[in-house]
């Protein structure tokens, strides 16, 4: 299965199909899966949803998300379905470690899979790779997908609120990785019913007031701003999470305030796990938080949003990452851009 044409007529008849999307999976992540579900399934198809760990709460109202099975809580049910599934959607990755378990079987299992994603340079691991990295959500490129593949008379109210989510999610509501087609697939997607403004306030006006007292703490307690490199970074330690009884999704946006401050052209948000220290990364313009967690954290993600991992403890890891600063000193102050070779 090589083409669009091929998959079209695969699923001409019905099929036993699974979907499955990445590790903490973001609105994104679920918003394509149950885009992609609610069409297969009136389409006539079998279809099983998976992620290896659990979604953010705030996610709970999208139609469908209770059919998810969480490796991590069912890992012998996803097997399970795996197993059973002829053909394998891969949403929202492209490499299959960003799947845990799960990719490790579908490596050794032989199974079709369709790769849907828009994340930059992607493993080649699926029969059919559905790829676009200058689209701004996995979303965007299944609507475009739909489109070319004939299908969007399936795109009812149900399947446009999950893609709408993706688009509002992955963009910041409309602040970045934004094009006159996404404007135009928004407007398309307005009009097949979505609530804008329903869905604005489902996404980011229904935080628990633990949240806030936690971005409070990060920006008052734990912020620290170094002018000479243009950088804000924000720590949180195993001790701020068992105070706050930080839990999946507690955290989630905090590094995307460092960018409001005046001046400050990359973000850090480095926390404490109990046997990692893990990074978010966020920056402006051209420079690339993807090449700075591949080459120093082991991580990936986007030119402008990325992340990454470290095993040497936080106080360590964010004297690393101060010491990596000097190396993108000319494009954090705008003197010049700095390649890879140079670096």
């Amino acid at each position: 299965m090589e083409t669009l044409k091929e998959l079209k007529q695969y699923l001409s008849s019905p099929r036993d199909l699974a979907i499955v999307v990445h590790r903490n999976p973001d609105g994104d992540a679920i918003g394509s899966a149950l885009g992609l579900f609610h069409v297969l399934r009136q389409m006539g198809h079998t279809i099983r949803l998976l992620a290896p760990s659990e979604y953010p709460p705030v996610l709970n109202w999208m139609p469908g998300v209770e059919a998810f099975i969480i490796y991590d809580l069912k890992d012998q049910e996803a097997k399970q379905a795996l197993e059973r599934s002829e053909l394998v959607f891969a949403l929202d990755f492209n490499a299959l470690d960003r799947i845990d378990k799960m990719g490790e079987y579908l490596h050794h299992a032989g199974k079709k899979m369709v790769m849907i994603d828009h994340h930059l340079d992607p493993e080649p691991f699926a029969d059919l790779q559905v790829s676009d990295p200058t689209a701004s959500s996995t979303c965007e490129v299944l609507y475009v997908m739909l489109e070319q593949m004939g299908l969007e008379s399936y795109i009812n109210r149900e399947v446009a609120d999950c893609l709408y989510t993706g688009i509002l999610t992955d963009t910041g509501s409309f602040s970045f990785s934004l094009s006159s087609r996404l404007f135009r697939i928004a407007g398309e997607l307005l009009d097949r019913g979505v609530n804008n403004n329903r869905l604005q306030d489902l996404l980011f006006n229904q935080l628990p007031e633990k949240h806030l007292r936690i971005l409070g703490y990060c920006l008052y307690k734990r912020l620290e701003v170094l002018p000479e490199y243009h950088t804000a970074i924000i720590t949180l330690s195993k001790k701020d999470y068992e105070y706050f009884k930080i839990q999946r999704g507690d955290t989630e946006g905090i590094v995307n305030y460092l960018l409001r401050i005046e001046g400050v052209k990359l973000a850090a948000f480095i926390h404490e796990q109990p046997t990692i220290t893990k990074l978010s990364l966020r920056s402006k313009g051209d420079i690339s938080v993807k090449e700075m967690a591949q080459k120093y954290f082991k991580g990936g993600g986007h030119k402008n949003a990325a992340g990454g991992q470290s095993f040497i403890g936080l106080e360590a890891t964010v004297k690393k990452f101060k010491a990596i600063l000097p190396k993108y000193k000319d494009i954090l102050t705008g003197r010049e851009v700095v390649s890879s070779q140079e670096k």
